[in-house]
């Protein structure tokens, strides 16, 4: 995107979407409930603040009511989010720790 509110929107949904397919599907998470509830809290305030902006971005209609309280109703079983989600995570297991 050339706005970068749009690509914060985008990044901040892929990101609960990656992270809620390995906490709801994998059953592990490799960043903190803490870490996951910014980053979605900031996706509440961003689409509040940006509501046309936030319509034009990927998964528009997955995260229209979304209230930061979970993850587990989004599409996070999308193969490239599955994807992403299984690469990161043998990242971290490669390195060890939460992110």
């Amino acid at each position: 995107y050339h706005n970068r509110i749009a690509a914060l929107i985008q990044q901040r949904r892929l990101q609960i979407l990656v992270h809620s397919y390995l906490y709801y599907h994998r059953n592990t998470n490799i960043i903190s409930d803490q870490k996951w509830q910014e980053f979605a809290q900031q996706l509440v305030t961003l689409q509040k603040q940006h509501p046309e902006v936030a319509k034009q971005v990927i998964y528009a209609e997955a995260f229209a009511d979304f209230d930061a309280s979970t993850g587990f109703h989004l599409p996070y079983m999308d193969e490239r989010i599955m994807s992403k989600g299984e690469h990161l995570l043998r990242l971290h297991q490669q390195e060890g720790g939460l992110l």
